[in-house]
């Protein structure tokens, strides 16, 4: 089994997360979410970003809006609906509870014999 696999497979799980974490608080283009990723060590490529972003869109999670840009073509802006706020808290809930039981599991001394 090759661990990058799974690695991948792990950072995968919790893009979705991610990515609607970095548009709480403001609207963001694909450059700033792709930088605000890249920089938190989530290697993630346009390729990827994309129809993700377009598959919560369509789920009701995302708006967007163009916003012309000073340096070069429109820029498309994407932030949380109200319904993707909420969806949002959810997963934020659903995080800290799956973060606190990996946490106790990999942290218990093998007590079973």
């Amino acid at each position: 089994m090759k661990i990058e696999n799974t690695k991948a497979q792990m950072r995968k799980g919790v893009l979705e997360f991610c990515i609607l974490s970095v548009l709480k608080d403001e609207d963001a283009y694909v450059a700033e979410i792709l930088d605000t990723l890249k920089d938190a060590k989530l290697l993630v490529v346009e390729g990827t970003i994309y129809p993700l972003l377009t598959r919560l869109k369509n789920a009701g999670l995302l708006n967007y809006r163009w916003e012309e840009s000073t340096s070069g073509p429109p820029r498309k802006y994407y932030g949380l609906t109200e319904t993707g706020k909420l969806f949002l808290n959810e997963l934020d809930t659903t995080w800290n509870e799956l973060r606190n039981a990996v946490n106790i599991v990999t942290s218990q001394k093998n007590t079973k014999k």
